[in-house]
């Protein structure tokens, strides 16, 4: 096991990326500065995110993850990229990175500017129907709970808070009514892999083809805000580690992923990134 090099200098980072080509990995810790808090950085307190077992298991856990999540939207919509959304976009923009992986559902790198994002876990912006399987946007669900509960979300906003998945700490969510799926009646979920649904396999296959395009000698992965605690992101620090690519990791905080980086730097990402993006190319 190798023991991980730690700076809290960002310059660190530049020297190691300097004229490399980049495929960057985001996590929750990137969107703070959006407001957005993150699941594991420090002083985040405890959550328990709804499974996909449960919520398929009946009218009761769906309308409990639709208040919430329909108080925690009204706040999420409004969100704006950050100076580390708009570094990568100029990064991207000036053929630095290559590809880039985010496990945020929020979709504010696309927002910034970045191209050919793959939503790892899908855009909470979007719904699905679990029996048509048609994709819907969710403002448009958004008016229909508006519709079905007016003033709820102005009882519950002011006194909650909202998660990364745009899920808000309602607590009493007894009568609130679910809007089914316009075209056939069925289900409707957020268009976000849950906990315990798995990613994709088209999805997955495309981060494991960019992170195979890096090479040594002139690749790296960089990885932005991420503790890499589930392994939907970590399997793709292990890929390139196993390929000899230069690992870079800025988060705050200690990540899962440390032994098999080149480098952490315990900074923030806005910083971090920004430093980064004004580097000549």
């Amino acid at each position: 096991m190798s023991v991980p090099v730690v700076s809290t200098d960002p310059g660190a980072a530049l020297d190691l990326l300097a004229g490399r080509r980049l495929v960057v990995l985001t996590g929750a810790g990137l969107s703070t500065d959006s407001g957005i808090p993150d699941y594991r950085g420090p002083g985040s307190r405890p959550r328990n995110p709804m499974t996909y077992s449960e919520f398929v298991s009946g009218e009761p856990a769906q309308r409990r993850y639709w208040a919430r999540s329909h108080v925690g939207w009204a706040r999420m919509r409004r969100a704006d990229p950050n100076p580390g959304h708009r570094a990568l976009a100029a990064l991207g923009a000036a053929g630095v990175v290559d590809g880039l992986i985010t496990q945020n559902v929020d979709g504010l790198h696309s927002v910034a500017g970045s191209r050919g994002v793959v939503d790892l876990h899908g855009r909470i912006d979007e719904v699905v129907c679990l029996d048509c399987r048609r994709i819907t946007p969710r403002e448009a669900l958004q008016a229909r709970l508006t519709a079905l509960n007016p003033g709820f979300t102005e009882a519950h906003s002011a006194q909650v808070e909202t998660a990364p998945d745009g899920d808000a700490a309602v607590e009493i969510t007894d009568g609130f009514r679910i809007a089914p799926c316009a075209s056939c009646g069925g289900v409707l979920k957020p268009h976000v892999v849950f906990f315990g649904e798995n990613v994709p396999k088209d999805r997955v296959a495309r981060c494991y083809a960019m992170v195979a395009a890096l090479t040594p000698e002139d690749g790296a992965l960089l990885v932005a805000g991420s503790s890499l605690t589930v392994m939907s992101g970590l399997r793709f620090v292990r890929a390139a580690h196993r390929a000899e690519v230069p690992v870079v990791i800025v988060n705050r905080g200690a990540t899962r992923g440390d032994e098999l980086a080149d480098l952490r730097v315990d900074a923030g990402c806005s910083e971090a990134l920004a430093a980064l993006a004004a580097q000549p190319v």
